[in-house]
């Protein structure tokens, strides 16, 4: 999540930027706020994830809807949404698998790791004082997770890493 025309390394060495199917994290959270992006399914099912998140921790009109029966559809729908964005990856992007580590989780997995730390980070920025700690915390993770998701993105395409097949 970088500022447009920086880099959010701390090497020397400038990383290339990502270039391929999978869209960068920039991209992936601006679409979890719901602005209008271009790039393909996967930001619609990373809008999806939010849209869910948000009904998870934030609820509507101040009140979250704690029933099981809607807790139980959230973390469904989610589940789909999950492999949706696997299945997705399986067919759209080549995989080395000689010599490539083994990456811990999946891409859908990451996404939705992402959209709940988008969702808290613009709750926290809506709702608390410009000095609370909370704050810095949430957009702390969120950036961490965005530099993560692109590094793991730049990996998988230069085939450092694969991804698991579950």
């Amino acid at each position: 999540m970088a500022l447009p025309g920086t880099v959010r390394s701390a090497d020397p060495v400038a990383q290339p930027p990502i270039s391929g199917p999978l869209p960068t994290s920039d991209l992936l959270v601006r679409a979890c706020r719901g602005h209008r992006v271009i790039g393909g399914q996967l930001l619609w099912y990373a809008r999806d994830l939010a849209i869910l998140h948000e009904r998870r921790l934030v609820g509507r009109g101040g009140s979250i809807d704690t029933s099981p029966s809607t807790v139980v559809e959230i973390e469904r729908r989610r589940g789909e949404l999950v492999l949706a964005i696997d299945d997705w990856v399986v067919r759209n992007v080549p995989q080395h698998r000689l010599g490539a580590t083994l990456h811990t989780e999946t891409v859908g997995a990451v996404i939705d790791r992402l959209a709940e730390s988008s969702v808290r980070a613009h709750h926290a920025l809506m709702t608390l004082d410009a000095h609370d700690d909370l704050l810095h915390i949430a957009w702390h993770h969120l950036a961490e997770l965005a530099d993560a998701y692109d590094d793991l993105v730049r990996d998988v395409l230069a085939g450092r890493r694969r991804l698991p097949e579950w």
